[in-house]
């Protein structure tokens, strides 16, 4: 794969991410406001799943994986 293909991969899951992040504010959000504990779950997963996708964009760039496991 060039140098570019990966940039761009990287580049989109930071894009992720912050997607990722986004969703699971709402959804921390919603568990606040109804005390909704599903929505806290959901968050949750959300939260594991950014996690992983920026340690993939990290490992992209060249970087060491920084977090431990989940």
């Amino acid at each position: 794969m060039g140098d570019d293909r990966l940039e761009d991969l990287r580049s989109r899951l930071d894009d992720i991410a912050e997607e990722l992040a986004d969703i699971g504010l709402a959804q921390l959000k919603e568990a606040v406001r109804e005390d909704n504990t599903l929505a806290a779950a959901q968050e949750r997963r959300l939260a594991r799943a950014r996690r992983a996708v920026m340690r993939a964009a990290a490992l992209l760039a060249g970087g060491e994986d920084e977090e431990g496991p989940d």
